[in-house]
């Protein structure tokens, strides 16, 4: 029998294969295959925020269908391929999902865009380190600063990030859905809460904005992918 595929979907730091140390040993068991979003292609000069060009991709990694498992930014895309072709998208695991358009009204969402609305606003104003200074000024990040440091383009994508509030989303309905959360931030625990009142299985396992990396996180995808991979065959 074929492997089942997984894709994987970075968010705004780390990307491709690097942004999922942790989920490279599930390559012996599945299709593994570690997308970069549109603009971060280390051969080609950073792009804007393009969530359409984002679900698209992933829409043609998954081919006949497979299972997404996204960090941050990335579960936008994931969200909007699932909403577009339900029947490929055969499970969700989303690590700290930024998907702040769907929960923009919310307190912790409001505050936050409140906070940030002025840098957006401002970018073009801005150099790329300018912007990077305030951004971590704002809103302190272990992963933003890892990757600027590995990445010397990091802070010229950052700018050319667009706010995710402003994402295109709507519920994604009927796909299993696992979301993992740092338990660090208000914001995401929101997010995660919102998610889980239209059916997903939030899970708090600590980690920070990085869920994923620790042990938890790990069994939590591990586990969630095995029931949704087994579901699958039997249907």
């Amino acid at each position: 029998m074929a492997q089942q595929r997984v894709v994987f979907v970075h968010g705004a730091g780390r990307f491709g294969a690097a942004a999922w140390p942790r989920q490279h040993v599930l390559a012996g068991r599945y299709d593994c295959l570690f997308l970069r979003r549109h603009g971060y292609r280390p051969d080609l000069p950073p792009a804007p925020t393009d969530h359409r060009a984002d679900a698209a991709a992933v829409l043609a990694a998954l081919g006949d269908g497979g299972h997404v498992v996204a960090h941050a930014e990335g579960a936008i895309a994931a969200m909007m391929a699932a909403v577009q072709s339900p029947e490929r998208v055969w499970s969700l695991s989303l690590c700290e999902p930024a998907v702040f358009s769907l929960t923009r009204d919310l307190p912790a969402t409001a505050a936050h865009r409140a906070h940030l609305d002025a840098l957006f606003r401002d970018a073009r104003q801005l150099d790329d380190d300018e912007y990077a200074r305030e951004y971590r000024r704002l809103v302190y990040s272990a992963e933003a600063a890892s990757a600027s440091a590995a990445d010397p383009q990091a802070a010229a994508r950052q700018r050319l990030q667009s706010p995710p509030w402003d994402a295109p989303l709507e519920i994604v309905p009927g796909i299993p859905t696992l979301v993992l959360t740092g338990e660090w931030e208000p914001l995401y625990e929101e997010a995660a809460r919102f998610l889980a009142s239209t059916g997903a299985d939030h899970r708090a396992v600590g980690g920070n904005h990085r869920p994923q990396d620790i042990e938890a996180g790990q069994e939590a995808i591990t586990g969630f992918l095995a029931r949704c991979a087994a579901a699958s065959v039997a249907c």
